[in-house]
């Protein structure tokens, strides 16, 4: 629960389909239990981190002292928000948003994934649309990024679909092996050009300090 301390458990952004906010304990571990049973398609490799290749019982750790671990470090120069994607009430994935010196840099970079059962539904776009009307309507970014895999093709659709724009690429090693990385960027006028679901943001007052506003 939010408290005056630490409200950002109040933060929630509403969309007609989905909703944004951090998991109470008992909906993380719901989460958690989620990812133990898969969130990779078998035979691809999306992520650089290994925790999504794990045993059952390593991702769903991973999810939990990532959530923990998220909150204990959090401070207004260098943050990171794992949103829990909420669908009929229950998780199906992470939303996640970061950002260094977002008071100076106004830029932030996001990550996800769903579990298995929820792929190919379109969420993964409808879920990065409510990040960022957060980020830009809510916290004022000027720039919003994402990363991905070259052999990527889901993540990569929805930064295109959401109207991002290449931003360069870096070589990067992914568990071993040699890989190509694209950057992509939307900035604040690109976002406000673009066709966009209707979104609610609510507890953001109580909790801008956190993000260096």
């Amino acid at each position: 629960m939010p408290t005056e301390h630490w409200p950002l458990p109040g933060l929630t952004v509403r969309t007609e389909r989905l909703e944004l906010r951090l998991p109470a304990e008992a909906e993380l571990h719901e989460l958690a239990d989620l990812a133990a049973r898969g969130v990779v398609v078998p035979g691809t490799k999306p992520f650089g981190s290994t925790w999504a290749y794990g045993t059952p019982t390593e991702r769903a750790r991973a999810v939990l002292t990532s959530h923990w671990r998220a909150q204990a470090t959090w401070t207004p120069e260098e943050w990171n928000l794992p949103l829990a994607i909420f669908v009929g009430g229950h998780p199906v994935g992470v939303q996640s948003v970061r950002a260094t010196d977002f008071a100076l840099r106004r830029e932030t970079l996001s990550g996800s994934w769903l579990a298995l059962p929820h792929h190919g539904r379109g969420l993964g776009t409808a879920a990065r649309a409510a990040m960022l009307h957060l980020v830009f309507a809510g916290l004022g970014a000027t720039d919003a990024t994402s990363h991905c895999y070259a052999d990527n093709a889901p993540s990569l659709a929805v930064s295109r679909r959401l109207g991002y724009r290449p931003d360069g690429i870096q070589r990067d090693s992914r568990r071993g092996e040699p890989a190509t990385t694209l950057r992509l960027r939307i900035t604040r006028e690109q976002w406000e050009a673009t066709e966009r679901p209707e979104a609610r943001l609510t507890g953001l007052d109580a909790c801008a300090e956190l993000f260096g506003r």
